[in-house]
């Protein structure tokens, strides 16, 4: 357990030997793009940190954001990253961009986009053209989302990454145009990993923040969407550094990320209200499909998330009741019809 921000992100970013012996096949900087956002600031801290352990001390790690919170940008300057702030999306010309051999592209706009579906496509589509011109002679891995997929039946055990996509919505589209523009990238050499993640877990956000908080405060939880993948945030920025070594043209290396379990909604408030010593109602009954993905060949390829569901649960609920801080940023995991 946690009893601290300060003691949750050390535990984020502290590498893997694995993690340390991967990057060390590696050489030269790295460019985080969109550092600034909810998984940017502990990958960047995890990125410096396995270099260090990987002997590669003298490469620099580079943090890209706007810097909203100037506070994120102090700290990740206290640990060893370098901080560069930039409109991506604002500046047409991004040669004043730090030069690097590896590139984390996590630049991606969600929430609020189904009045201006524009900017979603000017950020998930558009910008990563003039990113993948901009680092051709590098190696990319780009952050999707399981969105690009369907909702499946549960019995199915989640999309695997040979299945057709089915994006519902414009900002699923529009990340599945991510996806195509990167796509394109690589068929012009340059070296490309895709990530489709479904829901990081950081304690300060994601979906079992979500639910734990709606269980204390007495609130009913919506079952409707009955059924969600979660995984470790660790693992998954883990994983995005270790698909640099993957990353591959002229076909992009495609991945799904996320944890092995298909976690009942229910199950998880239920667990939540017995650590709270609370009451817990139900709004809505289960739907036969949800938004599910199979990260088989991640687990076969990185390992086992390293944090099983029920050790998450645990933290998440003690985090909880401590009172310690949240993000504020819900993630509307049981939208179903696209609209964020």
């Amino acid at each position: 357990m946690f009893d601290s921000e300060t003691a949750l992100e050390d535990a984020l970013t502290t590498p893997s030997a694995a993690l340390a012996e991967s990057l060390a096949t590696g050489s030269g900087d790295l460019v985080v793009l969109g550092a600034g956002g909810k998984m940017g600031p502990t990958l960047a801290r995890l990125a410096r940190r396995g270099l260090d352990a990987a002997g590669r001390g003298d490469d620099t790690v580079w943090a890209v954001s706007r810097w909203s919170d100037p506070a994120a940008a102090t700290s990740l300057s206290s640990h060893g990253v370098r901080t560069v702030a930039f409109d991506l999306l604002g500046d047409p010309d991004l040669s004043a961009l730090p030069d690097g051999a590896d590139v984390v592209f996590m630049v991606g706009a969600k929430f609020g986009t189904t009045g201006a579906p524009h900017l979603a496509w000017a950020v998930n589509a558009a910008l990563p053209a003039r990113v993948a011109q901009r680092y051709r002679d590098a190696r990319i891995a780009s952050f999707s989302t399981g969105n690009v997929y369907p909702l499946v039946d549960l019995a199915s055990g989640g999309s695997v990454e040979t299945d057709p996509v089915g994006p519902v919505g414009e900002y699923a589209m529009s990340c599945l145009g991510r996806e195509r523009v990167f796509e394109h990238a690589a068929a012009q050499g340059v070296a490309v990993s895709v990530l489709r993640l479904n829901y990081a877990v950081d304690l300060r956000y994601g979906v079992l923040a979500d639910i734990g908080q709606t269980v204390l405060a007495g609130e009913p939880v919506d079952v409707t969407t009955g059924h969600v993948n979660v995984v470790w945030q660790r693992y998954a920025n883990e994983v995005a550094l270790r698909s640099l070594a993957h990353a591959t043209a002229p076909d992009p290396f495609v991945l799904n990320l996320t944890g092995p379990e298909t976690a009942s909604v229910r199950r998880i408030a239920a667990v939540f209200a017995d650590r709270f010593g609370t009451d817990v109602t139900f709004t809505g009954s289960e739907a036969p499909t949800a938004l599910l993905n199979d990260a088989t060949r991640c687990h076969r390829l990185f390992g086992y998330p390293d944090v099983p569901l029920g050790v998450l649960i645990d933290r998440q609920a003690d985090w909880l009741a401590r009172g310690l801080p949240l993000a504020g940023k819900p993630t509307k995991f049981a939208v179903r019809d696209g609209r964020f």
